[in-house]
């Protein structure tokens, strides 16, 4: 593993550091707003009182924080493979270049002691197929970090992805909230564990979660703001019509979630990837606050 001098620096002096992901830049967003989203991802950490720790996989080495250069990489190149735990002694021995899925990053983030980690949603239980579950949650639950997210992706069988995280020990917060957003609605009638409406309250959960020595990871999850909110029914409908067109064309496995969220910005004009990026920005917000108050 190699962290960025900027990152070893602030771990070091006990300042604030958010860890970013990179599958979002070379899988879930168009050239060049997934570079500009990434860019803008970690001034707003630094505009928050908190170093960025955008991680990812290069020539095999476990990357975290990384230059402008090797950012435009993950972004520009066709050839980054999308790559979850399993897969990491793969990336090392065949010296790859890879984008790191919510459960690469936990693993490497807490590796690296990083304890806050912002994204946009959590995989989960696939629509129709309940022995598909992404790898992201079995990593939530062994992995004592906390993630910033605006819930699941809508895309998922929500009430299954919430009663999986039940079962397995981790802890759900809703931030202002008393349901788990659905990534690009506020709502979606799931209750969360507990309402939480400042960054020290996070920070006291977290704190307790430690001293019980306790090893799940903790979802702080954020409704997208209102502006960017798309109703559920339209969503519903974007969902329906791409996961039928999904079936029909056979795509399965980790080609899923990249071909969904590609067919629902289709039907839905854009809007969709307008508010995945309002809701990352708005999650990378918070994550810094949390950062800031955990050390404080």
């Amino acid at each position: 593993m190699k962290i960025s001098f900027e990152v070893q620096s602030a771990l070091a002096n006990e300042n604030p550091v958010v860890a970013l992901e990179s599958t979002v830049i070379s899988h879930g967003l168009p050239y060049p707003t997934n570079l500009e989203t990434a860019r803008r991802l970690e001034q707003l950490i630094r505009d928050g009182g908190a170093t960025p720790a955008t991680i990812a996989v290069l020539n095999g080495e476990f990357r975290v924080g990384i230059s402008d250069e090797e950012l435009t990489h993950l972004a520009e190149s066709k050839t980054i493979r999308k790559i979850s735990r399993r897969d990491l002694p793969i990336a090392s021995a065949m010296k790859l270049d890879c984008a790191t899925t919510v459960a690469t990053t936990s693993y490497l983030a807490n590796r690296a002691g990083i304890a806050v980690f912002a994204t946009g949603g959590i995989g989960g239980v696939h629509r129709g197929y309940s022995a598909d579950v992404s790898a992201d949650l079995p990593e939530l639950a062994q992995t004592p970090i906390t993630v910033v997210c605006a819930g699941a992706k809508m895309i998922l069988d929500l009430p299954a992805t919430r009663e999986w995280l039940e079962t397995n020990g981790v802890t759900v917060l809703g931030w202002g909230c008393d349901e788990m957003p659905a990534f690009y609605s506020r709502e979606s009638g799931i209750d969360v564990d507990q309402r939480v409406d400042s960054a020290d309250e996070v920070a006291s959960i977290i704190k307790a979660r430690d001293e019980l020595g306790l090893s799940n990871a903790i979802l702080v999850t954020v409704p997208i703001p209102t502006e960017f909110e798309i109703d559920r029914e339209t969503m519903e409908r974007a969902i329906d019509h791409a996961l039928k067109k999904a079936f029909a064309e056979g795509v399965s496995g980790k080609r899923t979630t990249p071909f969904l969220l590609s067919e629902v910005s289709k039907i839905t004009e854009g809007r969709s990837i307008a508010a995945n990026i309002a809701l990352l920005e708005n999650n990378a917000r918070i994550a810094a606050e949390i950062a800031s108050a955990l050390l404080r």
